[in-house]
């Protein structure tokens, strides 16, 4: 490594985004962060590590100025802190992620920069001594099964299995229907989310709700696009959407009628069982501390936290000036529902 150099240009992020980052998850794709980056219009500052005119390292960070530190990119942050998960650090080895790092903590001039980076993958992003779990994310993995739900009820008490097939039984003799793909959709599952957590709801801020409705019509132009609407005697019940990627079907977000109470657990098993139908490698229910996703057997997968804070930022933190950080030379239910 012979040079770091700091990138501001949106384009020239983009251009070395998606020279060095491999697409193995769909929230690798340069263009479904862009739908979050068109509404919360972040400063962005990615360091690059260089080595005869090569890109060997790269840590995209965007500036998070109602929190004063930087957050991986595009900074898109819901309680304060930033939402997107499998994240990455690029490095070729230790000493270019140390130099990322350490250029990440400071400006050149002595000074200090905050920065607070989630739910990173932990192979060749986070230094073996500093593996901070930031939280457990849990997954589903039909092959296990062999692609059947029978097989996969067998992880559960056989009263469990009964109490829970029988709960299922008691919304299909209500009349239950399921609408998939409908895009009509999304503005329910909006209102949802909104009828449930009111200011705790990812939606509660309107830069989220427009790049989570940009990243929707980028998904179905793509053909990745799952919107799964239950209803329940023409009754909104649950709204989810999701992609599928690669064989990976993701649960980006939803919400639920607290009129249906034990919905949610319905329309889980709708996602895991269509996942079986289709042959599907995997169901990605994100993180998220929810009992069901423990209850349900899932797979838990940690993801990890880098950061030179001495505690998470605040979900209401005061508005902090980014100029000395932004002008230095050198410097990141969710899920389906609960």
């Amino acid at each position: 490594m012979d040079n770091v150099r700091v990138v501001t240009d949106l384009e020239e992020c983009r251009r070395v985004w998606l020279q060095l980052v491999p697409e193995d998850h769909v929230s690798d794709l340069w263009e479904f962060r862009a739908c979050f980056q068109r509404h919360y219009q972040r400063p962005s500052r990615f360091i690059v590590a260089e080595e005869k005119g090569r890109a060997c390292g790269l840590l995209p960070l965007s500036w998070i100025e109602e929190g004063g530190y930087f957050g991986y990119f595009p900074g898109e942050v819901w309680h304060g802190k930033t939402w997107l998960e499998q994240n990455r650090v690029i490095a070729r080895d230790a000493a270019v992620l140390k130099q990322l790092l350490h250029l990440a903590d400071g400006n050149g001039n002595g000074s200090r920069t905050s920065y607070y980076l989630r739910y990173l993958l932990p192979a060749g992003t986070v230094p073996a001594e500093s593996q901070t779990v930031d939280e457990i994310g849990y997954l589903f993995n039909p092959p296990d099964f062999n692609f059947d739900m029978e097989n996969y009820f067998q992880l559960f008490s056989h009263k469990s299995v009964k109490r829970i097939k029988r709960e299922v039984a008691a919304f299909e003799e209500q009349g239950m229907d399921v609408r998939l793909d409908n895009m009509a959709d999304f503005d329910l599952l909006v209102r949802l989310s909104l009828g449930r957590y009111d200011r705790h709801s990812y939606f509660n801020d309107a830069r989220f709700t427009e790049g989570f409705r940009d990243l929707m019509h980028f998904l179905a132009d793509r053909g990745w696009l799952r919107i799964t609407a239950i209803l329940i005697e023409g009754e909104p019940a649950a709204v989810d959407m999701g992609c599928v990627y690669h064989g990976v079907y993701t649960l980006l977000g939803g919400g639920t009628s607290d009129r249906f109470p034990g919905i949610a657990k319905l329309i889980n098993l709708h996602h895991m069982r269509r996942a079986c139908d289709e042959r599907l490698s995997q169901v990605d229910f994100l993180c998220g501390d929810f009992s069901w996703k423990t209850m349900f057997h899932l797979t838990p997968r940690p993801l990890y936290l880098l950061s030179n804070m001495d505690q998470a930022p605040a979900p209401n933190a005061a508005t902090a000036s980014p100029q000395s950080a932004a002008a230095a030379p050198i410097v990141i239910a969710r899920g389906a529902n609960v």
